[in-house]
């Protein structure tokens, strides 16, 4: 009979099914009858582009993460009602959950990084994994402790993520002192193929062309394109959802390219503090040029790494609304070249760990 595998996704932008993809892809290389159940609200046509089209997919919208005004800012009152909310009546959730997770016959749950899938697990008697570089314990503990209620519902997150056999926690992690059995290892990425020239043929540019991609993990921002001023011999890269106006700017849609490639191909990426972002550069050798996001907990250990571990600069929020950058990315480029050399040593060191629970 096939193992089967039911994967829990957060849907908190797109950095978690980008952290799992690459381990369940390599993980069915290992395990060719390998049956997944992918359980999120992640947008079906992302999930086969991460995933390939031969998992089954439960849209099901599986935490609450936190709730965001925009790509960059937290609505912390609507974030406490929904979590309040979400725990309202938790053990009936939890024993729902249990049921749900009988029913589909799951041999092993693997979670990034839904506390609630963990708890079901646990009371169904299944074995559960977590795997993400954060967690929604300690990211619900800095913003809301001492909050009305909160300590209740903290106690049941941090029960969920404890319940699991492991947590594995890839580098660059944040600190998480709520977790009990947390293993930390090497860094997660997908490796992309250099389409450069594919790109500038298509744009109709000469080689010598900067390629510059925008991308807020899966978010969209309100930008006035319109106002910026032009790019000397330069090409932005945006996703088409910002109807972005400007003669400079070109959909990233129009290329039909995986983004991973897309990272890999460009001098740089413009993108807000996020693991998928600045891990997938600094594999694919990309400089970065990393938008302020105030007041999220994970900042500095991302910042951090990819300072020793890359090429990066901050840019303030007000010059890239103002398209005020052009000079940021000519001096980011005219560094000296560096070859980052990271390897995504984390993606067998968590098939090893599932492959022990799951055979």
């Amino acid at each position: 009979m096939s193992p089967h595998l039911v994967v829990a996704l957060s849907y908190h932008g797109f950095g978690h099914m980008g952290q799992t993809a690459p381990i369940i892809q390599e993980l069915k290389h290992h395990v060719p009858n390998l049956k997944i159940t992918l359980r999120t609200s992640v947008p079906k046509h992302k999930l086969f582009e991460k995933f390939g089209k031969d998992v089954s997919i439960i849209h099901q919208k599986m935490d609450v993460g936190m709730i965001q005004m925009d790509a960059l800012n937290i609505d912390l009152e609507q974030s406490l009602q929904a979590y309040r909310e979400f725990h309202r009546d938790w053990e009936s959730k939890v024993t729902t959950e249990a049921s749900v997770l009988s029913g589909l016959k799951a041999d092993l749950v693997l979670s990034n990084v839904s506390y609630l899938a963990l708890a079901g697990a646990n009371k169904a008697n299944i074995p559960a994994i977590g795997l993400c570089s954060l967690n929604w314990a300690d990211i619900f503990k800095y913003f809301f402790d001492g909050k009305i209620g909160a300590k209740n519902i903290l106690a049941q997150i941090k029960n969920g993520y404890n319940s699991s056999k492991y947590f594995l926690a890839p580098k660059p992690s944040m600190s998480m002192p709520s977790l009990h059995h947390m293993l930390s290892i090497g860094p997660i990425a997908q490796l992309g193929e250099n389409c450069r020239q594919k790109i500038l043929s298509q744009a109709n540019r000469p080689n010598d062309t900067d390629i510059i991609l925008i991308s807020v993990g899966g978010m969209d921002l309100d930008i006035p394109f319109a106002n910026w001023p032009r790019f000397p011999n330069t090409i932005l890269l945006v996703p088409d959802t910002w109807n972005a106006s400007h003669p400079d700017i070109m959909s990233i849609q129009q290329f039909n390219l995986p983004f991973i490639d897309l990272v890999r191909s460009s001098d740089l990426l413009i993108t807000k503090p996020g693991y998928g972002s600045f891990v997938e550069a600094a594999c694919s050798n990309t400089p970065v040029l990393y938008l302020e996001r105030k007041n999220w907990p994970e900042i500095h250990d991302l910042t951090s790494w990819l300072k020793k571990k890359g090429k990066c600069t901050l840019l303030s929020y007000s010059s890239f609304v103002a398209g005020d950058f052009h000079n940021a990315i000519k001096k980011l480029l005219d560094e000296a070249p560096f070859e980052f050399n990271i390897k995504p040593t984390g993606i067998n060191d968590a098939v090893a760990r599932i492959r022990q629970c799951l055979l």
